[in-house]
């Protein structure tokens, strides 16, 4: 019983920690949720892996290791997509200017 009110006060936590931060630190904060997810995909694989414990535990690891990866991944689309934001854009070349 204790790991669920753990897991509701990190829901809690996490959703005003995240909604707290401003547009400036986005990035770097998706930088550290995508290590962090990193991490609980190893301990999913850990799971999922191990041989005691019930019937649902190599399922329910399997399904975190799925949902990590998916998190894991869209994070680096984001974060990619913000930092191509930021980039300087080119400007068209003088050639195809003075051709018309």
């Amino acid at each position: 019983m204790i790991a669920v009110y753990v897991f509701v006060l990190s829901c809690v936590v996490g959703y005003h920690v995240i909604w707290g931060v401003t547009a400036a630190l986005h990035t770097p904060l998706m930088a550290v949720t995508n290590a962090i997810s990193a991490i609980v995909v190893v301990g999913a694989i850990l799971v999922a892996g191990s041989q005691g414990g019930s019937t649902l535990t190599g399922p329910v690891g399997a399904a975190a290791v799925f949902l990590a990866s998916i998190n894991i991944f869209g994070g680096f689309v984001v974060t990619t997509r913000m930092l191509a934001m930021f980039k300087k854009k080119k400007k068209p070349s003088s050639v195809a200017a003075t051709s018309k």
